[in-house]
């Protein structure tokens, strides 16, 4: 005989989030929502109970549980209980999260890259009929998914794609644009330190580019976003690496780009050069102020641009923190102080996807444009754009809409037709331009 509470846990399904760091704030409303309507239950794990508690809504769905994610015991006794597992952790922990998952048989979500790391568990997902599907957030995610349903539409009707370009932008909204790098911080810092650092790889009207990481902020390109004016681009990591997966090997230029301001790139070239973002070698103790430690950039400063690290602390006689042992931690330290929003502040996501194709013998220009705005500092653009893909494909997927198995980026219309469906009506709606 099952008494009710037997037959409550028995179809009451459990999510578990790794991670509430400031991309998670529109993934766990979300999720909430999505919990309290179906009776779910939601668990949040964290190292920073602090942060749980800023993000949380009161709610008797949410289960929020101080864990150190590199404590196998501790993930485990998340994981075991779990229907459902989303990693937001910082990407070189995700492995730890994910050998779990498939030694407890769980599926899982991320916003990251797929790495070889996870590649290697594809034999034992597949043996066990696992579904990880990673690269579900904003970039890579929601590009990966605009950029297929519109390929896929073009084939369909017959047309051949000879230009992709795909740009994506993590900026401040005009409104709250008033510092000269025209950037604040809505997403992990250390991610905008390193920025680039592995340099990049394209195609461009059938050559392979090659760009290093020094020189990958030099003489920036513009597009323009309507109706906020041209940004500078520069090329996003191994373009390459996609061209197979997009299906476009014909195409003679296939590029993924990330935005900023002109002025942010012309500035932050001077600093890659000086070696301020190298997080490798250790700071010598002698050099004891962020003016001692940030002379190699002086070669490069002039009136165009002193103002700009001058807003920085980049040359302010005060002693370096403690704590920050490379030159990647202490930029870190000062891009963090004064770049950080305010509470009010509101950031803003921009995505641009450029086609040219050719159909029925006619050529033809295609632009599909994504502009997002945050709320607040909490409730960023960026948490909603990175967060709402994986909550969706979470509730798609609890609900036996996808029925997918093995490893899996959001390319293939069962994933992305029903998830831009969802995004659209939560404000997150590409606008299309073909001439």
């Amino acid at each position: 005989m099952l008494f009710a509470g037997n037959v409550l846990s028995l179809i009451m399904k459990s999510i578990v989030v790794f991670g509430a760091g400031k991309s998670s704030t529109c993934l766990i409303d979300y999720l909430a929502r999505i919990c309290a309507e179906q009776n779910w239950i939601l668990t949040i794990g964290d190292a920073d109970a602090e942060a749980m508690k800023e993000k949380l809504l009161k709610s008797a769905v949410v289960n929020p549980v101080q864990v150190n994610v590199e404590n196998a015991v501790e993930r485990n006794a998340l994981i075991q209980n779990a229907d459902l597992v989303i990693s937001l952790l910082p990407p070189a922990l995700h492995i730890l999260i994910a050998r779990d998952c498939l030694t407890n048989s769980k599926n899982l979500l991320t916003a990251s890259y797929v790495d070889d790391e996870i590649r290697k568990l594809v034999p034992g997902l597949n043996d066990k009929k696992l579904f990880f599907l990673c690269e579900m957030g904003l970039d890579p995610g929601i590009d990966h998914m605009s950029a297929m349903q519109i390929i896929h539409r073009i084939r369909r009707e017959g047309g051949k794609i000879s230009v992709f370009r795909s740009h994506t932008g993590g900026l401040v909204a005009p409104e709250s644009d008033n510092n000269p790098w025209h950037y604040k911080i809505s997403w992990n810092p250390s991610n905008v330190v390193k920025a680039g650092s592995a340099g990049a790889i394209f195609k461009e009207s059938g050559e392979i580019k090659k760009v290093d990481y020094k020189n990958l902020f030099e003489n920036p390109r513009l597009v323009e976003i309507k109706p906020l004016g041209n940004f500078a681009w520069y090329p996003n990591r191994d373009s390459l690496a996609y061209i197979p997966v997009y299906g476009l090997e014909s195409a003679n230029s296939f590029i993924r780009t990330t935005l900023r301001h002109p002025d942010f790139c012309n500035a932050w070239k001077n600093i890659v050069k000086s070696g301020l973002t190298n997080d490798e070698q250790l700071i010598p103790s002698g050099i004891r102020t962020f003016a001692d430690w940030s002379q190699p950039l002086r070669q490069f400063v002039d009136v165009s641009n002193k103002h700009m690290y001058d807003q920085i602390g980049l040359f302010d006689n005060l002693p370096l923190p403690a704590g920050a042992p490379t030159s990647a931690k202490i930029l870190q330290f000062l891009i963090e102080k004064n770049w950080k929003m305010k509470e009010t502040d509101k950031d803003m996501i921009v995505m641009l996807h450029e086609f040219e194709y050719e159909l029925n013998n006619q050529k033809y220009f295609l632009r599909s444009q994504l502009v997002v705005k945050g709320e607040n500092a909490l409730r960023t653009a960026m948490a909603k754009t990175v967060g709402l893909p994986l909550g969706i494909a979470a509730k798609l997927i609890l609900e036996n809409k996808i029925s997918l198995q093995g490893l899996h980026i959001p390319i293939v219309p069962e994933i992305y037709e029903p998830v831009l469906r969802e995004l659209a009506l939560e404000g997150i709606l590409f606008r299309e331009e073909i001439s």
